[in-house]
């Protein structure tokens, strides 16, 4: 820290209790002045020879009869009443980054000017300010902070100016160039460092990080805070993503963590001020400097405390830019009256609609623009859209929980990514497994409903196998993954039997499969009964899958033949679905009912793979849904 020493006599300055000052000397004193609630008892002469106010107000006093001058508004109080007394008796004084301010606004308001003695304190104070403390990164900041109790003097004589200046100017420098201390108390590259003097410069400045300021100045009051930023940002030298750092840090700092104290009455003034300081200070570019996930603590904060409507919006354009680094619960912010549920899902609603309307744009772009922006831009694009397909539906798994959540709501909020954005539906089909659960009593219809968002070809196998055998979703769709998932298999096994390049080593492949398919089912010994059972499931089960697949309009013209994997699909599940099947058959008696003969009146109202397999063996047809 640096210092100035002034005077040369020796501190005859004495205190009598804690109201009382006074000089030792041999002169009786003969003027007496209040600062406050401090007497000073001093001598005309040494005062009025340094100060052109005190020249006013002892001749003031003397026309008046009295002896004492009072100095109610005086700056800095006794103490910088102290420092300017004593300089003008020529006592040593010692000025600091910690009295600077005061001693040069005393001097102001005393009106010690060079027009009254030359080298007087306003000289001399301006001297060590210009040449030593604005050039002195810590001083500068530690001299702002004290302006603060000082206004608005240190206002008026630009004190404040100046050192937002200076910290802004030394923020721009080079970490290489920087040879000031600094604090920096993150962990470094190597632990428990320490910069000797012997150390060579180079290495001295090899763990000067770009953002080594950020916390220093997190010890500034808002509003002193908030001009160095903006100082900071005009410069135009220091990055976006630096800037946002330093904002994180200033934040992290300040604001409490619980939410009891963010909305005390105590606090709720300086916190919303605090959160409304710091959006605006956010970085102009929208797409660089803070992370999304800081954007939505802040955002949750910025609710909270009720901050100014336009400001949140302004988040919520941001981390629309920014949705695709986000993680699920950044995104789980508690809903406010008159919401009625747990988190905020209209917010995020509004958020993932932003971020659509930005994809679509990009997507709108022609291939020329792409080509110019290059390859990698748009892969991350894509990259973007996927990250997003998973954020939205790992969102809708923890919002499926909440018996609140409405089915119009969490649909919508499924709806509102584009498809491409979901090539796989385990996530999806995780969230409504959820719903149903914690929504039993939810109608047959709203479950057809939300089970119709999710598309069965796009879940997995392991997915596929737990859907399978998953009660609550409708028999449909435990239908429709049964048939894709042998669809599947067939096709698995269509391409395993098409890889010899020698097609009569391929018919040996599927006769062997085929033999080896019946060699199994020659193993179960069926009786009788059991085969023409097995047989009547099968031809209804085929019936039914036909039906309901026509009318949804997903399921080929073509059916294939089922593969090994496919008859080994859950047999359990795929028995409790068939024998409720052939329940309903085997109400009408032992002849087909009405409805299914009139599924089955033709081998031509099936698939036209399906003739085939009516006139196959019961064997083969037993085979298909055992």
């Amino acid at each position: 820290m640096k210092f100035m020493k002034l005077g040369s006599k020796p501190d005859a300055f004495q205190a009598e209790g804690k109201s009382i000052r006074y000089v030792s000397s041999d002169l009786a004193t003969d003027v007496t002045i209040n600062v406050g609630e401090v007497k000073f008892n001093l001598h005309k002469f040494p005062l009025l020879s340094k100060s052109s106010r005190l020249q006013k107000l002892v001749l003031k006093a003397s026309e008046e009869n009295s002896d004492e001058i009072n100095m109610v508004d005086f700056p800095g109080g006794p103490k910088a009443f102290e420092i300017s007394a004593k300089f003008c008796y020529g006592m040593t004084v010692t000025l600091n980054a910690y009295n600077v301010v005061a001693a040069r606004c005393a001097a102001e308001y005393l009106e010690m000017t060079e027009d009254i003695d030359r080298g007087n304190l306003i000289f001399k104070i301006e001297v060590f300010l210009n040449s030593s403390i604005l050039r002195s990164w810590k001083d500068s900041i530690i001299v702002l902070q004290t302006t603060k109790s000082l206004l608005p003097w240190s206002e008026d004589l630009k004190i404040v100016g100046r050192c937002v200046d200076s910290i802004a100017s030394k923020t721009s420098v080079d970490p290489a160039n920087i040879t000031w201390s600094y604090t920096y108390n993150r962990k470094l590259a190597e632990p428990d460092r320490i910069v000797e003097d012997g150390m060579k410069f180079r290495e001295k400045t090899e763990s000067v990080p770009v953002d080594w300021w950020v916390e220093d100045i997190c010890e500034l009051d808002i509003d002193l805070y908030k001009r160095v930023m903006i100082a900071v940002k005009s410069k135009g030298r220091m990055d976006g993503a630096v800037i946002g750092e330093a904002l994180k840090t200033y934040a992290v700092r300040w604001l409490p963590d619980s939410i009891d104290a963010l909305v005390s009455e105590a606090h709720s003034r300086r916190n919303k001020s605090l959160v409304e300081t710091i959006i605006c200070l956010l970085p102009s570019d929208k797409f660089k400097g803070c992370s999304c996930s800081f954007l939505l603590k802040l955002l949750k904060v910025a609710i909270l405390v009720g901050a100014d409507e336009l400001l949140r919006e302004d988040l919520v354009s941001r981390i629309s830019l920014k949705l695709h680094e986000a993680c699920v619960i950044d995104l789980l912010i508690p809903a406010r009256s008159p919401q009625i549920t747990t988190f905020d899902v209209e917010l995020v609603q509004t958020i993932v609609n932003q971020f659509t309307m930005h994809e679509k744009r990009g997507r709108g772009l022609d291939s020329a623009e792409k080509n110019e922006k290059g390859g990698d831009n748009f892969i991350l694009a894509n990259g973007s859209l996927l990250n997003v397909g998973r954020l939205i539906d790992g969102y809708l798994a923890e919002i499926a929980r909440d018996p609140n959540l409405t089915l119009f709501g969490f649909i919508d909020l499924s709806k509102s990514i584009p498809e491409s954005a979901r090539p796989i539906h385990d996530g999806l089909y995780k969230a409504i497994d959820i719903y149903l659960k914690e929504h039993p009593s939810l109608a047959k219809a709203d479950r057809k409903r939300i089970c119709g968002l999710m598309d069965v070809k796009k879940l997995t196998t392991d997915a596929s196998m737990h859907a399978a055998q998953n009660d609550r979703l409708p028999l449909r769709v435990v239908v429709q993954v049964l048939f894709f998932e042998q669809v599947r298999a067939s096709a698995a096994a269509a391409a395993a039997a098409a890889r010899p390049a020698n097609n009569q080593l391929t018919h040996v492949s599927s006769q062997s499969a085929t033999v080896n398919l019946n060699t199994d089912e020659e193993c179960e010994k069926p009786t009788a009964a059991v085969e023409k059972c097995n047989s009547l499931k099968n031809q209804m089960s085929r019936m039914k899958l036909n039906d309901e697949f026509r009318r949804s309009g997903k399921l080929p013209r073509k059916s294939s033949k089922n593969s090994r994997s496919g008859v080994q699909l859950l047999p359990s599940r795929s028995r409790r679905i068939f024998d409720k099947l052939w329940a309903v058959g085997k109400g009408h008696g032992e002849n087909r009912s009405s409805e299914t003969s009139g599924s089955s009146q033709s081998p031509t109202s099936l698939a036209p793979g399906d003739t085939k397999s009516s006139g196959s063996s019961s064997r083969q047809r037993r085979h298909s849904i055992s």
